[in-house]
């Protein structure tokens, strides 16, 4: 393993993020605060509790999975659509560096930033509910593998996109609704029958479930099972790079 390239990767990776560390930190902080006033206050005074949890403590885990997926695909979507844009991604292909390295590289990156936005959030929460987490470590486990699933997810969407259009079009149009959709403000428990049925088809359903879990050990479905999907989710992403290094598909061409 070739350590000093998977460094020199990550370490141009970050400080790319480090130059607008300012707006990294801001930014999540002002729409974490809009988060609490609006659904918060507005829909809290409403909805007093949820399962015996207050609905603003309620709302956190949903509220950081939510920014955690979408800044992770962001971040790696962009960081491998940027060399193929400029054509500095054949200097990395030509380099004694294999894919595995390159993979490494830019999605531990993407998954350091997505995992300190989320340790923000979680930070800046405090401040307005109060939080607790019953099982840390699997807190921490889901959240570090949510991260780089969804890098995985993002570093695919860079070597597919043509454009700079094409890498937002599925945070906005996929990724986004399933999360609000998948329970991320709401227990799926609160909704009709035949509604819960469906819903259990979103896979981001048993991401966001098992990290309430871990939070206030309550959950829409068997924690087994959201930890078996986040898990397969991760190895169907590797395996579709391995298939796109291996083809070369929109790399070498």
């Amino acid at each position: 393993m070739n350590w000093i390239a998977i460094l020199a990767i990550y370490r141009f990776e970050m400080a790319r993020t480090f130059r607008t560390i300012f707006q990294s930190i801001l930014s999540p902080v002002i729409s974490t605060s809009l988060y609490f006033v609006v659904f918060g206050a507005a829909i809290g005074s409403r909805i007093a509790e949820v399962e015996g949890i207050s609905y603003g403590s309620f709302i956190v885990p949903g509220l950081i999975m939510l920014t955690v997926m979408t800044q992770a695909i962001s971040v790696a979507s962009f960081g491998i659509y940027f060399p193929k844009f400029i054509g500095t991604i054949y200097e990395i292909l030509s380099a004694p560096v294999n894919f595995i390295e390159i993979v490494i590289g830019y999605v531990g990156a993407a998954a350091t930033k997505a995992l300190m936005i989320g340790v923000i959030i979680l930070a800046t929460a405090t401040f307005f509910v109060e939080v607790r987490i019953e099982h840390p470590v699997w807190m921490v486990a889901f959240l570090v593998l949510t991260c780089i699933s969804f890098a995985l997810m993002g570093f695919i969407i860079g070597i597919w996109a043509r454009n700079f259009e094409q890498l937002q079009l599925v945070p906005l149009l996929v990724v986004t609704p399933l999360v609000f959709l998948g329970g991320s403000f709401y227990s799926i428990t609160m909704l009709p029958e035949f509604w819960q049925k469906v819903t259990l088809f979103n896979p981001v359903v048993y991401l966001i479930s098992g990290f309430r879990w871990s939070f206030f050990g309550m959950a829409d479905v068997a924690v087994g099972a959201s930890f078996a999907a986040i898990a397969l989710f991760t190895g169907l992403c590797l395996a579709v790079i391995w298939w796109i290094f291996r083809t070369g598909w929109r790399i070498r061409n």
